[in-house]
């Protein structure tokens, strides 16, 4: 599983990356996006608070495109008037002083001039392209970062309103997966797909209308060479897509087993495994360097090869213009000036166009993955629900039946009464359907039958905040996040005074710790921490005593800690739990034998219930269970 998800992340990046160079082409001929119209259409009308701002920095690039079609036209006048201004000058210089006429020196005194003039306006001309072309960059630029921040606050909201069920189906990869990478490829679809691919397409259409009413036969020469260059990169990336499937996969593979070696690496050294992992490695290492070689060679042959077929360009622009010149079919030299410049241009919206329809693509496969999540179905809003006050914590299940898959029932008929204040240890095999029990309480579940109550109310009736705000939790896997061992103790519980902190964590034996480490409570814990299993789950344990919540939920929670430690936190939990309704799942059952109460599961129903002698004297399931874990020599 996590190799699959590892695989697919980095496809993905990969494929957002290699659309910035020059498979763009090919994402754009030889891979068509499932329902771009559906996503594309989804982004556009997300777009709507920022319409006004699209419409102008469209409106600019359009304006940088416009004056981009007219400078080849000014170009020309500029080199006819040099040509004019360089032939009087000649005759000027030629005819002996006192032969030269006021006529004729006015007459090079306006060629130079015009062509001052004309180089004044193509200056102009390259100041207002630059400042449209800023502006519209800019604007884009705003729009990208402003819609993907937006959609990541989106989406991070409806991670905490979508049913708990919604993750079984779903990875927490893909999620991830699809906060980051589809984000950030809609940003970057947006900012360099969007104008560019519309100011390409329109730059192209104008270009060709600009040529045909200047000269139909030099616009045809120039012309002619896009088919050779559509022809040749075609033939180059259709042998690319291969090796760059390849290097996806094989990347995917590499990362994958870093990953597992880094992760396991105490098991490697321990069964001697490093040179078959070396070697493992060295293969895929390997496979990828090749297919890399190749796929980046044959990608990075684009461009050279649009560069030679515009160069082939201007040497047909310049012989035809030339041979068209001496038939009189061309006005002058400034004519072949100008489609030399209409040449260069001409070739430069083809990649472009290219670039950015593969970016479009992406960002319209993007866009659809993240409003498929966010469309998801969410939990119910709570309203008009009870709350209670000065919560006993009695709680009793009424005939609950509950499957993850509705078909199959994990809890079947499960039914039990238990009273405040009482310690309840939920036990059985795995798979019987303990930890099951504990989501319903928290409602991070619904059952599909029957009832659980807190002091006689229904949960049902009450909003999931008030029902979760009922229990401390101490799971198996611990979790600790980035910042002081105190807001880790503290996190959302608020009015927490610093003596209270210090004495749930005497109670919880893991004071003198904290004290040890630099800064002691102010100590920030994040990856470079050496914190062991053991103790972070000490840390867990005195947070819940901290959140001093009626009743206490502990799933597994000595489960990484010694038997010594075990002791301690035992007698701890015997402390807090006074008074309070506690439920304990335990595998290791010599830890439970002081509960008040002990539901014994099998196959989702409750096969027998007791306290720990009337259990063993019974001689049923519970004593089975009981003498197995000391038949086996390793168990305690």
């Amino acid at each position: 599983m996590a190799e699959n998800k590892n695989k697919e992340l980095d496809s993905d990046r990969i494929k957002s990356d290699s659309l910035n160079g020059g498979d763009a082409f090919a994402e754009m001929v030889f891979q068509k996006p499932k329902s771009f119209k559906v996503g594309m259409g989804r982004l556009l009308k997300y777009l709507k608070p920022w319409r006004f701002i699209l419409v102008v920095s469209i409106l600019f690039a359009i304006g940088a495109t416009v004056i981009q079609i007219l400078g080849p036209s000014v170009i020309q006048k500029l080199t006819d008037s040099i040509f004019d201004m360089v032939k009087d000058f000649g005759i000027l210089q030629s005819t002996p002083p006192e032969l030269q006429s006021t006529d004729a020196k006015q007459i090079v005194a306006d060629g130079l001039s015009k062509v001052a003039q004309y180089g004044a306006i193509l200056i102009g001309f390259y100041t207002v392209t630059f400042i449209c072309n800023y502006v519209q960059g800019f604007m884009m630029a705003g729009v990208a970062a402003k819609s993907t921040k937006k959609m990541r606050n989106e989406i991070a909201t409806k991670i905490n309103r979508v049913p708990l069920s919604y993750y079984d189906k779903v990875g927490f990869g893909d999620v991830l997966s699809r906060t980051t990478n589809d984000v950030s490829i809609i940003g970057q679809s947006l900012n360099e797909g969007m104008v560019p691919t519309i100011i390409s397409f329109l730059l192209i259409i104008g270009l060709i209308t600009a040529m045909l009413i200047v000269n139909w036969k030099m616009a045809l020469i120039t012309i002619a060479t896009v088919p050779i260059s559509f022809i040749l990169i075609g033939l180059v990336m259709s042998k690319s897509q291969k090796y760059q499937k390849q290097q996806r996969d094989y990347l995917g593979q590499l990362n994958s087993q870093i990953e597992e070696n880094y992760s396991a690496q105490s098991v490697v050294l321990a069964f001697r495994g490093q040179t078959k992992a070396q070697s493992m490695f060295d293969v895929t290492n390997r496979k990828l360097a090749n297919s890399s070689k190749n796929a980046e060679f044959l990608t990075g042959l684009m461009w050279p090869l649009m560069a030679f077929v515009g160069n082939l360009g201007y040497i047909a622009v310049i012989v035809g213009g030339v041979l068209l010149l001496n038939n009189n079919s061309i006005a002058s030299l400034g004519v072949i000036t100008q489609f030399l410049v209409y040449s260069r241009l001409f070739m430069m919206p083809f990649g472009q166009l290219a670039q950015g329809l593969g970016l479009l693509q992406s960002g319209a496969a993007g866009s659809e993955r993240v409003f498929e999540f966010l469309d998801e179905k969410e939990q119910p809003i709570d309203k008009d629900k009870v709350s209670l006050k000065n919560v006993k914590g009695d709680v009793k299940f009424e005939n609950v039946r509950f499957g993850y898959d509705p078909e199959h029932a994990v809890i079947k008929d499960f039914s039990a009464d238990i009273k405040s204040g009482q310690k309840v240890a939920i036990v059985g095999p795995t798979g019987a359907g303990k930890t099951t029990i504990i989501n319903l309480m928290m409602r991070f579940y619904e059952p599909q039958q029957g009832l659980i109550k807190i002091d006689g109310v229904p949960i049902s009736d009450m909003a999931r905040a008030d029902v979760r705000s009922m229990f401390g939790m101490v799971l198996q896997d611990t979790w600790l996040f980035e910042g002081t061992i105190k807001e880790n103790l503290i996190y959302a519980k608020q009015g927490v005074t610093d003596e209270q902190v210090v004495e749930c964590c005497k109670a919880a034996n893991i004071h003198h710790f904290i004290l040890t480490l630099e800064g002691g409570y102010d100590h920030k814990i994040n990856d470079e921490t050496n914190i062991s299993v053991g103790q972070r789950q000490l840390i867990t344990i005195a947070r819940a005593m901290v959140q001093n919540s009626p009743i206490l939920i502990l799933d597994e929670a000595t489960s990484n800690v010694d038997t010594r430690t075990e002791q301690h936190i035992q007698d701890a939990m015997d402390k807090v739990s006074k008074g309070r309704t506690s439920f304990v799942i335990a595998h290791r059952l010599s830890t439970i034998k002081n509960a008040d109460l002990i539901l014994v599961l099998k196959e989702g129903d409750i096969v027998e219930s007791g306290n720990h002698e009337q259990l063993i004297s019974k001689g049923g399931f519970y004593q089975e269970l009981y003498n197995s874990q000391f038949a086996d020599p390793n168990a305690e």
